[in-house]
């Protein structure tokens, strides 16, 4: 599994840049990253993960939680969501084949 080795959040273009160890880029618009919160406030205690809407979320931080994660805080006070390496990435490639050029067809 991928790890990432640098994060950098980019507020005048609302996203958190991300390079991972196998030299792929992903950025995660602070919207997508914050509606897709993995935690128990956001997406209940099981079933199926669903997109929750933020008003203009703004990143204040993002800080790592071992070798496996990272949590992000938003402006709105939420700093619940721990992001495993893996489910961020899988978000990376869901938004990557959501810009798809075959997506849009």
């Amino acid at each position: 599994m991928p790890t990432p080795i640098l994060l950098t959040p980019i507020p005048e273009e609302n996203l958190l840049r991300v390079l991972w160890d196998d030299d792929v880029l992903s950025d995660y618009p602070f919207a997508y990253l914050r509606g897709w919160c993995p935690c128990a406030v956001c997406q209940g205690h099981g079933g199926e993960r669903h997109f929750t809407q933020a008003e203009d979320p703004e990143l204040v931080s993002v800080t790592l939680v071992g070798n496996y994660a990272v949590n992000p805080s938003w402006s709105d006070g939420h700093e619940t969501g721990i992001y495993t390496f893996e489910y961020l990435r899988e978000l990376s490639d869901g938004l990557a084949s959501r810009n798809s050029p075959d997506e849009a067809q």
